[in-house]
């Protein structure tokens, strides 16, 4: 019998809870999506763009990856404790080094990121030792790092358009490698369907990042407002962002969160279910709430006048990109299009020729009532089905 010294009891059955060290871990993440969010606002550019979603995607691919160890390995024993807590230090640097990531800092966010990516790695090989198929695949894991950590050094010793090049390509590779089974040569590769996941567990901890991201959009709008003489256009452009924020809450976490949770802990292969739906496509809904957070600090500080195009695409794409996740997320967890999120893209879509032509606290609103109407019919539609 192999020792489960380090693993999760899942002999008992049921829902791993998330335990409070996972939560603390969290903290340094609350801090990394607040400097990507101002970080977008210092630099509205099309590079500032393409940088901000690199560094997130980053970011993202250190915590989902965290997410899924914490899965097989208890968070309780002291080892792997230990471990979280060492990542959350040098996570602590990578973010600190984010707003410099392409300037004098770019080797200090690469070797953090690297640390984090293949230290993690090595430790759960080592700590699964007696589960063969985990530690392999771990192992397989570790490869794929050691291989991609080359670009990121290589591009935090470079500068400018060859900086962005590499991490380009590190991050391109390391975002293939679960589709490809993380094959490697001697070790083959690994099947989405051998995966012992625990579905419940995995969306909980999805979900708590959704609130991080959901907490800097209260931050920010809250900060901003705070600033400000609160006059009548203020405070409408204030309530609009509000709102805005509940909506994604309510589409979130009122009509998908549980529903999601229970269909993976069905799952007949979890591991691919949870591979397509949180470890990609969940991406997308979290990077549309911190473009939605950088679109109402824009329309809070200017809510009337000419809106320019920086403030118009983020008040149409933050949402546009969270109900696409949402569509794509369900279809990947019930096999099954969602009918209220396609309508709001199309509403989305129509708005956007609008856009330039109405002030910024119109265009808020505007996507804000997009938005409750899609909670709205997907409250209606779970009422239906809970009738039948």
């Amino acid at each position: 019998m192999p020792r489960r010294h380090m693993l999760r009891d899942r002999a008992s059955g049921g829902h791993a809870r998330v335990t409070y060290v996972e939560l603390f871990f969290d903290l340094v993440f609350v801090f990394a999506v607040t400097q990507l969010s101002h970080g977008l606002m210092a630099h509205p550019t099309l590079l500032g763009v393409v940088e901000t979603g690199l560094l997130l995607m980053a970011v993202w691919w250190a915590w989902i990856f965290t997410a899924w160890v914490t899965n097989w390995l208890d968070p309780e024993r002291t080892p792997v404790r230990v471990m979280l807590l060492v990542v959350m230090v040098v996570g602590m640097v990578m973010t600190m080094s984010i707003p410099k990531a392409f300037g004098d800092r770019g080797l200090i966010f690469a070797l953090a990121f690297v640390a984090i990516q293949l230290g993690r790695s090595l430790f759960t090989a080592w700590a699964m030792r007696d589960h063969p198929f985990q530690s392999r695949n771990f192992t397989r894991i570790s490869a794929w790092f050691v291989a991609s950590g080359v670009l990121w050094i290589a591009g935090g010793l470079a500068e400018g358009g060859a900086r962005l090049a590499l991490w380009g390509g590190a991050l391109a590779l390391e975002y293939i490698s679960p589709a490809l089974g993380f094959w490697t040569p001697g070790l083959g590769r690994a099947r989405a369907e051998e995966w012992d996941v625990e579905g419940g567990h995995l969306a909980e901890r999805c979900a708590l990042f959704t609130i991080i991201a959901l907490g800097e959009s209260i931050l920010v709008m809250g900060a901003t407002t705070a600033t400000l003489a609160w006059t009548p256009v203020v405070i409408a452009a204030f309530l609009a962002a509000f709102a805005g924020s509940l909506a994604m809450w309510w589409i979130y976490f009122s009509f998908t969160a549980e529903a999601a949770s229970e269909a993976i802990s069905h799952a007949k292969d979890p591991g691919r279910v949870a591979r397509e739906a949180y470890t990609y496509i969940h991406l997308l809904p979290i990077a549309g709430v911190i473009v939605t957070a950088v679109a109402d600090e824009w329309t809070i500080h200017h809510p009337l006048g000419h809106t320019d195009l920086k403030t118009a695409l983020a008040l149409i794409g933050g949402p546009f990109l969270f109900l696409l996740g949402g569509m794509l997320f369900k279809r990947a967890v019930f096999r099954a299009w969602a009918p209220a999120q396609l309508a709001g893209l199309a509403a989305l879509a129509a708005l956007t020729p609008l856009s330039l032509a109405v002030g910024p606290l119109v265009l808020s609103i505007a996507t804000t009532v997009v938005l409750l109407g899609v909670s709205v019919r997907e409250g209606l539609v779970r009422r239906a089905r809970a009738r039948t």
